[in-house]
């Protein structure tokens, strides 16, 4: 595991992870900490569709996309219905949904792209971040991996996305599995229970009982479809860091009871 946090810019922390390429990448994971909105969106929530207002939203992204070296006009992000439908970014797309929700990339839940200097961001609340790099051929994808998208297997989608388009090979592809509830806290219904079972019917462990209670991993069954996928267990880096257990420094939908900000998820390649 090679995640860690670092103080950028007054208030302003980067979750990263160690093994991606700096040379080839810039990512980060924020927290809710160093921005400009009131309760209970406090304080840098970064998603335009909560109900906060947008111009602390805007204010908010503001300063986070300049601690990565980018402005907020630059972003690409996506109206996110937690499905599994992957979209390819180029620069006509630069912009899309950065500072108006309503023009972002539809209905899409993982994007992918091979051009420089183009930051992708999602938004999370205890859903799944999940960062994927294509070392060899210079190309980059991000998920977003609910239980619904987890089970319908989108980080998996996203990488065969990335070899139809861009030739990624499994060898070659770096995965990180960033902050989100863990099975520590996850608790889940009788009918998710199923639904998992019938996803993973080989992976049993991905229900944790626990009290009389059931709960599910979401790091580990979006591991078990990148391994699926090809990709090396070396090359797969967990977090393992649970945002309702660490509400104080992310947004967390379960532990907020639903109203809530969310924390981003952005990553760009560099210049070649």
């Amino acid at each position: 595991m090679s995640y860690f946090l670092r103080r950028v810019d007054g208030n302003i922390w980067h979750g990263q992870f160690s093994s991606f390429p700096e040379d080839l990448v810039t990512h980060a994971v924020s927290t809710r900490l160093g921005g400009h909105s009131a309760k209970p969106f406090d304080s840098l929530n970064l998603g335009l569709h909560v109900g906060d207002s947008e111009e602390n939203v805007l204010a908010n992204r503001r300063i986070f996309m300049r601690s990565l070296g980018f402005r907020v006009e630059d972003i690409v992000t996506p109206n996110q219905i937690h499905g599994d439908k992957i979209f390819v970014v180029d620069e006509s797309h630069r912009g899309r949904g950065s500072q108006n929700y309503s023009d972002a990339i539809p209905e899409t839940d993982a994007l992918i792209t091979n051009t420089p200097s183009l930051p992708l961001m999602l938004c999370f609340a205890d859903c799944v971040p999940i960062f994927l790099i294509d070392v060899e051929n210079r190309a980059i994808g991000l998920a977003h991996g609910g239980w619904k998208g987890t089970l319908n297997r989108i980080a998996a989608k996203t990488f065969h996305a990335m070899a139809e388009n861009f030739g990624t090979r499994a060898e070659d592809c770096l995965a990180g599995i960033a902050p989100s509830i863990g099975a520590c806290c996850y608790e889940i219904g009788e009918s998710v229970r199923e639904a998992c079972a019938n996803a993973f019917p080989n992976n049993p462990e991905l229900i944790v009982e626990r009290d009389g209670k059931k709960f599910l991993d979401l790091w580990s069954a979006n591991k078990v479809q990148l391994l699926e996928a090809g990709l090396p267990e070396e090359n797969i880096d967990v977090a393992g860091e649970c945002t309702c257990c660490n509400a104080n420094f992310y947004f967390s939908y379960r532990a907020a009871g639903g109203t809530t900000g969310r924390i981003a998820a952005v990553i760009a390649l560099k210049e070649d």
